[in-house]
């Protein structure tokens, strides 16, 4: 028994594995364990013999009390698991040096080691000793996992976290307590998924930022307590809270000042929270996006607080339920546009109830493991396992399967109660060769593994892999009842595949267009997973990336209740997730990603003939070096009571590099995210905004009329593009934009309609004028861009040499007109305060750094800053190319000293600017209370913003009216020989109105 911070007694935790598994791969930590000998280099050297094998290994460490004096690093793809009837206890002693100051870490979850010499972009800032060559884990940090030990904080430790956890796909921490003590908070920085957690003490259980690759993180089955500040300090970290208790703490979840954050909380549990059970930050922003299900509550006497305008929402009496709390924007219904809310539906109760059961299922205890290796299984690559893998799960309820890959060639059938079980699926797959006769030819789905119908079966931890061209194959045919599980599943094939002799798997040729085997088909399978004829259960961090299967997740014909925790599925050609003829399913934290190659028609979530489904906290992205428009994040065909909450559709990212000027961070933003969230194929409405909070479908939507601002009418003038941006307007006014795809730059003007300017292969993105009336050309050639210079009507090309920034007093200076700016991959977490840079602060910070080179037009009367690009991928045409001036729809122009304005894609704001030398940007004033694709500012000082549809403010950032366009509009600008004509480019139309 150990005392908490409050005085309470922590029960010891009972082991989830209480034996050795057998496994000759997996390395045994030899280390003292009596908890007074330093551990650090026997664990350290364990790790690193696990990790010296490519894709990584198995650690086990027995029981006992490990004392350690420094960080440990747990590489990428190696599994630690503690082993024996008692949990193995990490222990950092009284006052351990090196713990004292900043935030500390004991146990850190990496990317890949270099060396101690070369900086790496981002080093593991909380290392103890600090080590310049190891990175922290990234969006390409997979598989990594601890589970079953325990985390005790000495005294006289304040700087102290447990774990550092920053890592991407199918990583989990599971079956840990910590107890924190002094320490400052349990975890640090989270990732991925994690079950069973128990956090005692300390200044906060989990304080965190937002994860590595941008994705949610899920919390299943946990408990807080006693900790002196917040149970959970956090922003954006897309937190998802599943039967989570919280109790005798301030406050239950911070979001920090500044940030929101896509916050879902299922079944949580409030006790004895004396300041809030939740504080909202960032009111009014499209970003904070906060929802609970069926919360408990008991002396929590305010359950939502405000930060910003302190205003409170208050409980219902000393206990009570909250069946629903929402806050954000809300959408009426299809077709509409948000605006703020919050919804709080409680009722007093006469006493909590009791706790419920676990969401996620425990495993069977290792004593009823039966390892296949002595059943005559060989998962050697070579033997083909099929009958000796059959035999086994007919004889044996409970079977373990070692490192190995396990090959197959006809379907695994499993007994109702079957229970498979690996530990690490990336290195222990069930692979169906390609090419195998039972799966080749027309015919339906042959599974790789199919489940009987209802039961209560069991899949852990496996890879499963049905090749590249295997046309009937599924890999798992899913008919287990509602109290199954499928955890730890990873659907191999596609990204993050590691083959049998270690080596990561390439699915791409050299241009991303195909797979590099002509064998291999893109969308040439049955879907990964296949969940129907009455299939339900829990589904909880799973990956399903395979770019052969023709969906990540199917679901048909089934009202058995499915609950989806934590699913990334991606770079499927045609659909990640399709549900037909379902009903009774929840989707808490999906995640789906296309990818530019294989994705750029692809449906995020396609729903049929389907009704009471929730998708709560999901998050749709696009790469962001996508280069084809698409309609819509999710269709839906013939539904109804179908419930959003907190939808995040984006398509930006963050990315580090390092050269011989330093490290720096590239943030990016997309041009072609999904233009709408939700399009309803059956009623014809789509939904523009692509942050809300809450969104509810019925059968039959109503029609919604379109809106407009001072009666503008607006006018189709062309369509049938591909995806125009980039214009500008001559001195005449007249309009001149990009077509990339096609190297066209058109002109169009009321007397002439549209005109063909250029079509040249150069490359074209951006353009802008000079006063002489020479057209200054952003190209997207050579590793940094080009410049040149064309006088419409002429074929001669200029092109303009960066040079050393100069004085230009009366030059107008282009800008990019929307940024992306949000830290990603950096901590921004002050070490001595442990507050966090915002948002608005980054952003300002950031645009304020004058550039170094510029690009000046023949006549010296337009100046472009040369903004810092990053290419990705190799180093000819086929390499993408990002910058600030790349990634905007358009330029806006002003002379330095004036006021310009602009929009913040991450913040969703717009901003006016002080323009400084370099074109530096400062003094920023936020404007209107969105941001989006462009703004524009007309003569009257009324400012319109591209959000969806056209947001219009007055100079004092009151909303005054709206433009409704029958396409998303993209770029604003106006033109016309007074001025007053807005021109306003979609991808595929050219539209035009005159408020």
């Amino acid at each position: 028994m150990l005392a908490t911070a409050n005085g309470a007694q922590a029960a010891g935790a009972d082991s989830a594995f209480t034996a050795l598994p057998d496994d000759p791969r997996a390395i045994v930590v030899k280390a003292r364990g009596d908890g007074v000998a330093d551990d650090s280099a026997a664990i350290q050297a364990a790790i690193d013999a696990a990790a010296a094998r490519d894709g990584g290994g198995l650690v086990f460490l027995p029981s006992g009390r490990y004392r350690i004096t420094q960080s440990l690093f747990v590489w990428p793809a190696v599994r630690l698991f503690g082993i024996g009837k008692t949990r193995p206890v990490f222990v950092l002693g009284d006052s351990t040096a090196g713990f004292q100051q900043g935030v500390k870490t004991m146990i850190v979850f990496p990317g890949a080691k270099v060396n101690d010499r070369r900086q790496v972009p981002f080093p593991v800032p909380g290392s103890v000793p600090f080590n310049k060559g190891i990175a922290d884990a990234n969006s390409g940090t997979f598989y990594s996992a601890m589970s079953n030990v325990d985390f005790e904080i000495g005294e006289g430790n304040p700087a102290a976290t447990a774990v550092r956890f920053h890592a991407a796909q199918h990583a989990f921490l599971s079956n840990i307590d910590f107890h924190i003590g002094s320490g400052l908070a349990g975890i640090y920085q989270v990732g991925n998924e994690a079950e069973n957690l128990r956090f005692f003490g300390g200044r906060y259980g989990i304080l965190t930022e937002k994860p590595s690759p941008a994705w949610q993180f899920t919390l299943i089955d946990s408990h807080f307590e006693g900790q002196r500040d917040a149970a959970i300090r956090e922003h954006e970290a897309g937190l998802t809270l599943v039967n989570t208790s919280i109790r005798d703490t301030p406050v239950g979840i911070d979001i920090d000042r500044g940030y929101g954050d896509w916050l879902w909380g299922k079944d949580v549990r409030f006790e004895n929270i004396s300041k809030a059970a939740v504080i909202i930050s960032n009111e009014g922003n499209a970003y904070t996006q906060i929802g609970f299900e069926n919360a408990l509550a008991s002396k929590v006497p305010v359950f939502a607080r405000f930060r910003d305008s302190g205003k409170t929402v208050a409980g219902a009496g000393g206990t009570y339920k909250v069946s629903e709390f929402t806050y954000g924007l809300k959408l009426d219904g299809l077709g509409t546009m948000g605006s703020f809310a919050t919804n709080m539906q409680a009722a007093a109760i006469a006493t909590l109830p009791a706790a419920r059961s676990r969401a996620v299922r425990p495993l069977p205890p290792t004593a009823q493991w039966v390892n296949v290796r002595t059943l005559g299984v060989k998962g050697d690559n070579k033997a083909d396992d099929s009958a000796a893998i059959q035999k086994a799960i007919d004889t044996h309820r409970v079977l373990y399967f070692p490192l190995g890959h396990y090959r197959v060639t006809d379907t695994l059938r499993l007994r109702p109660d079957t229970v498979l079980i690996g530990l690490h699926p990336s290195l222990t797959q069930i692979v169906l060769p390609d090419g195998t006769p039972a799966y080749a030819g027309v015919g339906s789905a042959k599974p790789l593994i199919e489940s009987a119908r209802g039961g209560d079966a069991i899949v852990f931890g496996l890879g499963l892999y049905t090749g590249g061209y295997n046309p009937r194959a599924t890999a798992l045919l899913w008919k287990a009842g509602a109290d199954s599980l499928v955890n730890d599943v990873k659907f191999q094939g596609g990204h993050g595949t590691t083959l049998a002799d270690g080596s990561r798997f390439d699915p791409y040729n050299a241009n991303h267009s195909a797979d590099a085997n002509p064998l291999n088909r893109w969308d040439g399978q049955y879907p990964s997973l296949w969940v129907t004829d009455g299939g339900g259960g829990t589904f909880t961090s799973l990956w399903t990336p395979s770019t052969y299967a023709q969906a990540g997740l199917y679901v048909s014909n089934t009202r058995t209740p499915g609950h989806v925790y934590q699913m990334s599925a991606e770079h499927h050609v045609r659909a990640e997730i399709v549900l037909d003829g379902v009903e009774n399913w929840e989707f808490l934290a999906p995640q789906t990603e296309q990818e530019s190659g294989e994705s750029q028609d692809t449906v995020a979530l396609e729903i049929r003939n389907s009704r009471n489904i929730l998708f709560a906290n999901y998050h749709g992205y696009r790469v962001t070096r996508s280069v084809k428009p698409a309609p819509a994040a999710v269709k839906l065909y013939n539904v109804g009571d179908i419930r959003f909450r907190n939808v995040h559709v984006n398509a930006e990212s963050g990315f580090s590099t390092c050269d011989a000027n330093g490290c720096a961070t590239y943030l990016r933003v997309s041009k072609f995210p999904y233009e709408n969230a939700v399009q309803d194929v059956t009623s014809k409405l789509e939904v523009r905004e692509r942050e809300f909070a809450v969104l509810d479908i019925p059968f039959k939507p109503k029609p919604v009329p379109a809106t407009t601002f001072a009666g503008a009418k607006v006018e189709k003038l062309e369509t049938g593009f591909y995806s125009i941006s980039g214009a500008a307007v001559d001195a005449a006014g007249k309009l001149h934009f990009v077509e990339h795809k096609f190297h066209r730059i058109y002109a169009w003007s009321p007397d002439k309609g549209l005109e063909i300017v250029q079509d040249a292969p150069l490359d074209p993105v951006n353009l802008a004028f000079d006063r002489s009336g020479n057209l200054l050309v952003l190209s997207s050639d050579g590793p940094e861009g080009t410049v040149y210079s064309v006088k419409p009507g002429s074929a001669e090309i200029t092109t303009i040499p960066p040079t050393p920034v100069a004085a230009h007093p009366d030059a107008m200076v282009a800008i990019p007109v929307n940024f992306w700016n949000n830290g990603e991959f950096k901590d921004q977490i002050d070490p001595e305060t442990y507050a966090f840079t915002t948002l608005a602060e980054m952003f300002a910070r950031d645009v304020a750094v004058p550039k170094a080179r510029e690009y000046v037009s023949p006549d010296g009367s337009l100046v472009l800053p040369a903004f810092r690009t990053f290419q990705q991928g190799p180093s000819d045409h086929i390499g993408w190319r990002f910058s600030d001036t790349l990634d905007t729809h358009g330029f806006v122009t002003a002379r330095q000293g004036a006021r310009l304005t602009i929009v913040n894609g991450s913040e969703d704001r717009t901003y006016s600017g002080l323009l400084g030398p370099g074109g530096s940007i400062t003094d920023l004033k936020p404007i209107a209370d969105r941001g989006g694709e462009s703004v524009a500012v007309d003569s009257k000082g009324n400012v319109y913003v591209a959000n969806g549809q056209v947001f219009v403010y007055a100079p004092d950032g009151k909303a005054i009216g709206r433009i409704d366009v029958p396409e998303r509009p993209l770029q604003l600008i106006f033109g016309g020989p007074d001025r007053r004509t807005l021109y306003i480019l979609t991808h595929h139309s050219l539209y035009a109105a005159r408020p």
